[in-house]
């Protein structure tokens, strides 16, 4: 997986989406940092929907799980 691909959006939230995810759409998730917060997404809604917003900490013991 990379973070090579990304979206910006108004607000000035940059969306990352996993290189796993094809060009076809598909069911991915996007995220976006921003100072003290972890924004997740659906990719199909490419910052029109809504947006799980939780604190980096959290986000990382998310990710540290996720990986094992």
């Amino acid at each position: 997986m990379s973070i090579d691909q990304h979206v910006e959006q108004p607000g000035g939230l940059a969306w990352f989406k996993s290189s796993y995810s094809g060009t076809n759409g598909g069911d991915c998730v996007e995220v976006a940092t921003a100072a003290g917060a972890v924004y997740v997404q659906d990719s199909k809604d490419m910052g029109d929907g809504p947006a799980l917003r939780v604190g980096r900490d959290e986000w990382a013991a998310f990710v540290a799980l996720a990986v094992k």
